[in-house]
């Protein structure tokens, strides 16, 4: 045991990259429609590795999960502000409501099991892990009158004791309500509610899951060998494509041997001819240019997607249908319009589409063709794999400041913290990269990343670090504290629970879940729900009570100390 330790704080990352294998293989273990989760299971493996009195700088804990908040709301940034309405009241009062039956559990437990200010507080920091409470509880035990110096230390201690203790199961009690007790009472399969909220969402444009792609494209090509009824022989290629609407000539093969479709190429009897264009309109005519076959399978016919950015005045607030009129005219080929992406959501492509000025449009068709008609829409967007890291620093930065800005309710010191600024920016930054499509780049995979790994390694760093002293102190104080910590972590949810779904009428399984999660501040809970849900469909809930949560659950603690203290 002395070598794991002395290796440990030696080199005590190898303890946490330890917890995360471990956690995640944990979390894959499935007891019938039971599974733990890697972020659960990361942070039991914390509890468990923390034996060893592993030391980590607490910084590390403080900028990943920085990372991680950015990044989802980055994610979330552009569903989140074109979903502020009049239904985001509901979600504002259903934390309002989690936050106050929290303390009023808190309350009782401290009324009938005569616990003290300082036990009461660190009852309420670890049970609804609202660290900030410590803080709070312990500025207010400090200014109590007609106590001694060495009763106020007493409690200021016990705030302490009465957090290790009930944290563990705070931050584990919202993983387990929100990604299985509830959605296995309620029958909810969460990703499959996710993707329905995704798809309203995204004007119905589904939202695939990993693996997943649409088999029916509406892009299609077909080969067809040319007979003497076909109307087409002795045409050129520039006559053919000029007639022909939504569909054109890609290649063409002679006697076995692929010609360059030049436009002033003339069609012959036996030519056969590709022709790349909408499914539907290929369908219709099909029988006008001879009869389907088969090209052999090494035939390859290369094209690209290029995506522009809506900019050329002359073209906004057109038609799809005009716009690819005015640009087909000189091209020998076709050039199709694939996607049309809006305030980072696809649109439903239709003739009758109204372009807007920075829409993302999406060009498919030969190099040469598209080259000829990018400068008469707009500019080419960069890369969609590189990271624009000047965007990305400034996200943080300012992340990271707002966070410093704290301020007085009714006397009480509240700070806004790195979490709930990281989240403002990225919130900003995601908004602004639906905007402005070439700037603040940050790519899906890049954000997945930084979210998943962020989480891991915070939800580590928690369980390694607050793990010896609640197992010291449970064995020291007993049972009941950690009971009473249960109840004060799975009480609130019941209650916001009932009463979001029948009063509030938040019926969105995906919605509920997220303000429960949001409404205790649980960032492991909202981890899980996002591992469930596979997209960001809960952002939007989880941020506005989250914000709520952080400033209502800070004031709890002079709140509870003055009660507790007068009784």
């Amino acid at each position: 045991m002395n070598i794991i330790e002395n290796l440990f704080a030696v080199s005590p990352y190898i303890a946490l990259f330890i917890t995360l294998a471990l956690g995640y293989t944990v979390g894959k273990i499935t007891i019938g429609r039971f599974v733990l989760g890697g972020v659960a299971g990361t942070l039991l493996m914390g509890v468990i590795i923390g034996q060893f009195g592993v030391q980590i700088d607490p910084g590390v804990k403080t900028i990943f999960f920085a990372l991680f908040i950015y990044a989802v709301g980055y994610q979330g940034g552009p569903q989140f502000f074109s979903a502020l309405n009049f239904k985001t009241i509901n979600i504002l009062l259903s934390a309002v409501v989690m936050t106050v039956s929290g303390l009023v559990c808190v309350l009782v437990a401290a009324k009938f099991f005569d616990l003290d200010s300082g036990t009461a507080a660190g009852l309420a920091a670890g049970g609804l892990t609202q660290s900030a409470i410590i803080g709070t509880a312990g500025d207010a035990i400090s200014k109590l009158g007609g106590v001694t110096e060495e009763a106020k230390s007493l409690m200021q201690t016990n705030v302490a004791v009465g957090y290790a203790v009930t944290y563990i199961f705070g931050s584990l009690g919202p993983i387990l309500m929100v990604s299985w007790l509830i959605p296995s009472f309620m029958k909810w399969d969460i990703r499959e509610e996710a993707l329905k909220l995704a798809d309203k969402l995204s004007t119905g444009k589904p939202d695939l899951a990993p693996g997943e792609f649409n088999a029916i494209t509406d892009l299609v090509s077909r080969a067809y060998e040319l007979d003497s009824q076909s109307h087409l022989i002795g045409k050129n290629i520039q006559q053919v494509n000029r007639d022909l609407l939504d569909v054109a000539i890609e290649m063409v093969t002679r006697e076995g041997q692929t010609i360059e479709a030049d436009k002033s190429v003339a069609l012959q009897v036996g030519d056969v001819i590709v022709l790349t264009g909408r499914r539907e309109t290929i369908a219709n005519n099909a029988s006008a240019k001879g009869h389907e076959v088969i090209l052999p399978a090494q035939t390859t016919l290369i094209e690209e997607n290029r995506q522009l950015i809506a900019k050329n005045a002359k073209f906004i607030g057109k038609t799809l249908a005009q716009i690819k009129a005015a640009t087909n005219s000189d091209t020998r080929r076709g050039v199709y319009i694939t996607d049309l992406i809006r305030g980072g959501n696809s649109q439903l492509i239709s003739p009758d589409l109204v372009v807007h000025k920075d829409d993302i449009i999406q060009l498919t068709g030969s190099a040469i063709d598209i080259n000829r008609v990018e400068k008469s829409i707009g500019k080419r967007l960069s890369s969609a794999f590189v990271t624009d890291y000047v965007f990305f620093g400034i996200g943080m930065v300012a992340g990271l400041l707002i966070g410093l800005i704290n301020f007085e309710i009714a006397g009480i010191p509240v700070t806004i913290g790195s979490g709930a600024g990281c989240l403002v920016s990225g919130l900003f930054m995601g908004w602004l990269r639906s905007r402005k499509p070439n700037t603040a780049t940050l790519p899906l995979g890049a954000t997945n990343f930084l979210r998943d790994f962020g989480l891991a390694v915070f939800v580590a760093i928690i369980g390694l670090q607050a793990g010896p002293q609640a197992i010291d102190t449970l064995k020291e104080h007993g049972l009941t504290l950690l009971f009473l910590g249960m109840a004060v972590t799975i009480i609130p949810q019941i209650v916001s629970f009932i009463f979001n779904y029948y009063v509030l009428k938040i019926r969105n399984p995906i919605e509920a879940l997220a303000c429960i999660a949001g409404g205790r501040s649980a960032n492991p809970g909202f981890a899980a729900l996002l591992e469930k849900a596979g997209n960001a469909t809960p952002v939007f809930a989880f941020t506005v009570t989250y914000a709520i949560a952080n400033v209502l659950l800070t004031l709890w603690g002079p709140i509870i100390v003055g009660i507790t203290s007068a009784s």
